[in-house]
């Protein structure tokens, strides 16, 4: 009779390779989300002191070719161009989980597939049911469904919190996803008239795209270019232009050939995301996140439908989406909780994800872009209640440090120095060969100490 498959460990350790990718990935992010805290909070100084009037201005100032659809105000440019940049990189990032990453497989993307989607949705329904209940307006659903893995990961380099490899992995997997489906409500639910010879144009252009990739054709000089033009017609085509940044990360090819030490997309990845993480999304949020704040201006977030369902959907539809979608997926996944963690842990980052700052401030701007006033007090909800999410968060985590402090040091622990941490090399019998030379001189040394020792101790008339 066959032995019962053993259960899954869900939140185990990651393989090595994953593992370093992770590891690099998030640490570009995190400086990134520091600077992305700076912006947010240099904006609202901005708009919140009497150079208020130099930002409005300097926000609405318009500039671009108006020949071709592009005059556009400095926050259109930072909203619509720049935020391209940042979802081009998250569609990399997807194409990568999806072929070699967490997706690929699909018995281990199925948790934190789960874990996203009700992540999404429980939020979404948090807020139809504040609006619904109130009488306010449910056109800003998908406004707190986002999660800002930049900020996130800000607020853990504030907080001095290292996190273990796995709960990184899963906050970034939660987010790739997260980012997946902001992408397709982005491009089913915000799409204005369609101009079907300027979409025509773009879907011609990303065609050409994947053929000069597909053929091995390489040069930044032709690629930008190409790149920029796609983007321009994916404007003016009524489409949200920041598809166009997705649908060319996802060519990307994100599969290494033999000789090969990094995929096209993965080398392509490493050099842009500075620009995303470092210039991209900081300016998008010094123009996105000036709004004026006043003590009538809280007290509205909290008793205006709108404003108050992004705010429970950040802060309570979140956690209980996340954490409540991760355990029953594991229950009938029969998927076991890595034994040096616990379900608190999940809440804590499951609440920590309730942070959505960049593409929740993008789609408030694109729910309610009729109406500036509510827009303003929408992205105000937004910073309040991702600001209750990040304090909420960095308690529960507070209370775990020293377990995570413990295991972070295990994992990242090399005592032969290879550049390999030991907790990967316990099957490589020429690591304990390593370690047992490493020992017999440390012991060598110890017992040379020893004897300068006692022959110290015996001239000083001590006992021999």
């Amino acid at each position: 009779m066959a032995a019962a498959p053993s259960p899954r460990k869900f939140l185990g350790r990651l393989p090595l390779p994953e593992r370093t990718f992770v590891t690099d990935a998030l640490r570009t992010e995190t400086v990134g989300g520091v600077l992305l805290l700076i912006a947010a909070i240099a904006a609202l100084i901005w708009a919140n002191t009497p150079l208020s009037g130099s930002y409005d201005a300097l926000r609405d100032f318009h500039i671009g070719p108006a020949a071709l659809g592009l005059d556009l105000s400095i926050q259109h440019w930072a909203a619509d161009g720049l935020l391209a940049i940042f979802f081009f990189v998250a569609g990399i990032e997807l194409k990568r989980e999806l072929v070699a990453g967490e997706l690929s497989d699909p018995k281990a993307a199925a948790l934190p597939v789960i874990a996203a989607i009700c992540g999404m949705a429980v939020p979404a329904l948090v807020y139809i049911l504040v609006n619904t209940v109130g009488g306010g307006s449910t056109d800003g659903w998908a406004v707190p469904t986002a999660t800002d893995i930049a900020f996130a990961l800000a607020v853990l380099a504030v907080l001095g919190a290292s996190l273990p490899s796995a709960l990184r992995a899963f906050l970034l997997t939660l987010a790739v996803v997260d980012d997946l489906f902001a992408i397709l409500i982005i491009a089913v639910f915000f799409t204005s008239e369609l101009n079907f010879a300027a979409l025509g144009g773009a879907v011609i252009g990303l065609a050409v795209f994947w053929v000069l990739l597909r053929k091995g054709v390489r040069g930044w000089y032709i690629y930008i270019p190409l790149a920029l033009v796609i983007w321009g017609l994916m404007y003016n085509s009524g489409v949200h232009a920041t598809i166009a940044g997705v649908a060319m990360g996802l060519m990307l090819r994100c599969t290494r050939r033999e000789g090969e030490e990094h995929s096209p997309g993965e080398h392509i990845e490493h050099l842009v995301r500075p620009l995303s993480a470092g210039l991209a999304v900081p300016l998008f949020a010094l123009f996105s996140a000036g709004v004026a704040v006043s003590g009538s201006a809280l007290g509205d977030v909290f008793t205006q439908p709108e404003t108050l369902g992004v705010v429970l959907g950040l802060v309570v539809g979140k956690a209980v989406g996340i954490f409540g979608g991760t355990w029953l997926a594991a229950r009938f996944t029969r998927a076991e909780l890595n034994e040096e963690l616990a379900w608190p842990d999940v809440f804590a980052v499951a609440t920590l994800a309730g942070i959505g700052f960049t593409v929740s401030l993008l789609i408030g701007e694109l729910a309610f872009a009729g109406d500036s006033a509510l827009t303003d007090e929408i992205k105000a909800s937004v910073l309040v209640g991702s600001l209750i999410a990040a304090v909420l968060a960095g308690i529960l985590l507070k209370l775990r440090v020293r377990t995570y402090r413990a295991l972070v040091d295990a994992e990242e622990r090399d005592e032969d120095q290879d550049g390999i941490p030991d907790v990967y090399e316990q099957d490589n019998p020429e690591y304990h060969v390593r370690m047992a030379e490493i020992y017999e001189k440390k012991a060598a040394e110890h017992r040379r100490l020893a004897e300068v020792a006692g022959a110290s101790r015996g001239d000083d008339g001590g006992p021999a």
